[in-house]
């Protein structure tokens, strides 16, 4: 278990769940689905029954360094790294990679978003112990993924190819192809073939097959964070990370080294995992009533009013009449109202608010 280290991703801003979700308190750090615990706090919770609580690092951004360390108090400072722009996710997993070759050259490593759901830990659990045994001893690139039960159009899937033999995994594949959201047709020939699971965006490795795979496939943002091997962990280390990440490429991990790399390896399983992107997934996750209305908030009245997801404050009283499929939500000084079918529209109401009414609602 030493050896086995966690780096948790959290520095987006979620802006599909805007107006709960806002630049100064994104989704990561707020309790959507009503458990207590935030989604960064529950992905810790899960994951330290794997990882020892020092060998943990949140990678987010500087804005919310200060939101990490009061959720996960758990943390010291030098397990918060912070990164001055937001450039992707292969300039995160780099930045951590080379701060934990620091402490331990022989490291297991699970990158995790911040923000995901999964409801059945015990399997998750079990699946990433038997990732960690096959990255430990073999030189690939691992990631988790999900048997679909839908033609889901808002996530990334992976396409298998041959089973692959390790001790006595059953679920074990080598990746074929990598896949962006396909449109709904696509999506339904995917299920149906069997061969395709939606990617998760959980990875596993070892440390040295992920700097191997940076060497190979993504040199120019190696070659910069390699530049930091004798600051990572000295007072000089902030100054290096703001003039590294000013000069480096914004680029996925996806799309950097894993649609390229050979050694690429799937573990498909189904663990009750939703990456909870959307209001319309966290709809598919929440209770409802009769009329398949998802309502939280104590003083929503509805009438003639079906498969509408509605957020509302406690204290406000809400009568909705002859609503159909729609995105009810209000926050602070803002209130949606949006077509659930459209909701891939929030993005683009978010960027108009900014430019006409400035950042106060953003």
């Amino acid at each position: 278990m030493k050896n086995n280290f966690c780096v948790i991703m959290a520095g987006g801003i979620g802006s599909r769940f805007w107006p709960l979700s806002k630049s100064s308190m994104p989704k990561q750090f707020l309790d959507i689905v009503g458990t207590g615990r935030t989604f960064i706090q529950m992905t810790f919770d899960r994951l330290k029954r794997i990882c020892p609580e020092e060998n943990f690092y949140v990678v987010t951004s500087i804005d919310y360094r200060d939101l990490v360390l009061q959720q996960l108090p758990e943390l010291t400072e030098e397990q918060v790294l912070c990164e001055p722009l937001r450039r992707n996710t292969a300039p995160c997993v780099a930045y951590a990679s080379y701060v934990i070759k620091k402490r331990n050259s022989n490291a297991n490593i699970i990158v995790a978003p911040s923000d995901h759901l999964i409801t059945k830990e015990d399997e998750f659990i079990r699946q990433v112990e038997n990732g960690i045994d096959f990255i430990s001893e073999n030189n690939v690139l691992l990631t988790l993924g999900i048997t679909p039960n839908r033609p889901e159009t808002g996530y990334g899937y992976i396409q298998i190819d041959n089973k692959t033999e390790y001790k006595d995994l059953n679920n074990l594949y080598k990746v074929k192809t990598f896949t962006e959201k396909p449109d709904l047709k696509m999506a339904e020939i995917f299920v149906e073939s069997g061969e395709f699971f939606w990617n998760s965006g959980i990875f596993i490795w070892s440390l040295n097959s992920i700097l191997d795979a940076f060497g190979k496939h993504l040199s120019d943002v190696d070659k910069l964070f390699q530049k930091g091997e004798k600051l990572y962990g000295t007072p000089d280390e902030l100054h290096f990370i703001n003039k590294t990440y000013s000069e480096c490429q914004n680029i996925s991990i996806d799309y950097g080294i894993m649609e390229k790399a050979e050694n690429v390896y799937v573990l498909c399983a189904d663990f009750g995992w939703s990456d909870l992107g959307t209001w319309g997934s966290l709809y598919e996750n929440r209770d409802k009533d009769d009329l398949q209305n998802s309502i939280n908030g104590e003083n929503v009245m509805t009438y003639d009013s079906k498969g509408c997801i509605v957020n509302m404050p406690n204290d406000k009283l809400v009568v909705l009449q002859g609503l159909e499929d729609f995105i009810v939500v209000e926050a602070d000084n803002t209130l949606l109202v949006c077509k659930k079918s459209e909701e891939q529209l929030i993005r683009q109401f978010v960027s108009d608010v900014k430019m006409r009414k400035g950042d106060n609602f953003v």
